[in-house]
């Protein structure tokens, strides 16, 4: 692990008393198509972000936190932060996110997934590999976070909930070769929830992206978005059409402003702030 990360993980431990364990390993070894394990560098600090925002590049080694509720309910989340595929945020889109759900019983699981600095591979394929992983390796050890089977949730923010979306419209194939028995597990989350996904809107098409449409069996998502996001929530509102069209509970908040990348943090002259308390709700609509 690099200085810059020790740095990353001795911060994240200690400014959350909620997590039980990690980082932990995605896979078992090399991720797929990778020659590296390297868990990341954080980079500095932007003086005006208060609190500080943390930044992780160079991935090629996948690595989760556990966040355990104090109070359980057998309801698991894992958790994709944003970062435009380049990098991760694993706090202010991740583990901030995880105590929020934590309050409410619900453990979580904050994945850092690999970075793509260019080349010639889209930038969401290996997350979505990771995350895929991600879902059936928690589901396959739920007897071990005390969770069940058929209450694992996702939650993607910006970058995280394109791979989200990518994942609930992947029609339950995975996207590398099964390595082992957690792959024979289903990857499919019982719900989800996309707070402002990124670029999932098609302006030449006027369509969601290729590789993104809503099937049928999609499980019950809650989505959320400002109408300023330079990432148009067009986007949020035309997956929320398709799950609507197929009778699938959903929920779709539109808030006027707020713009792009603020996870659970106020945003001057917005509401955007109370849509955890939205989200919590529908979660709990739907029985989790």
């Amino acid at each position: 692990m690099t200085k810059h990360l020790w740095l990353f993980a001795a911060m994240v431990f200690v400014g959350s008393p909620l997590l039980a364990e990690g980082p932990l390993d995605a896979w078992p070894g090399l991720a797929p198509g990778e020659t590296t394990k390297l868990t990341g560098e954080l980079l500095p600090f932007r003086e005006t972000e208060k609190p500080p925002i943390s930044r992780v590049i160079k991935i090629s080694r996948p690595t989760f936190t556990v966040h355990l509720a104090d109070k359980p309910n057998g309801t698991g989340v894992v958790i994709l932060p944003g970062g435009g595929f380049g990098k991760v945020v694993p706090d202010m889109e991740g583990t901030e996110a995880a105590e929020m759900l934590n309050k409410q019983g619900i453990s979580a699981f904050v994945l850092s997934y690999r970075t793509t600095a260019g080349g010639t591979i889209p930038g969401w394929v290996k997350p979505l590999q990771d995350a895929q992983r991600m879902v059936a390796l928690i589901r396959s050890q739920s007897d071990k976070w005390g969770l069940k089977k058929d209450r694992i949730g996702l939650l993607g923010f910006s970058a995280g909930g394109q791979v989200a979306a990518r994942l609930l419209c992947d029609g339950g194939k995975l996207s590398y070769e099964k390595i082992d028995a957690v792959d024979e597990v289903s990857h499919r989350p019982d719900f989800a929830v996309l707070i402002y996904p990124w670029n999932i809107y098609d302006k030449k098409t006027d369509k969601l992206i290729e590789g993104v449409v809503v099937p049928k069996d999609c499980p019950p998502t809650c989505l959320v978005h400002t109408d300023d996001d330079a990432s148009s929530s067009l986007g949020a509102v035309l997956f929320y059409a398709g799950i609507k069209r197929h009778g699938i509970p959903g929920e779709l908040h539109v808030y006027g402003n707020g713009g792009h990348g603020y996870g659970l943090r106020d945003r001057e002259g917005s509401q955007i702030s109370t849509w955890p308390s939205h989200v919590g709700h529908w979660i709990g609509t739907q029985g989790y």
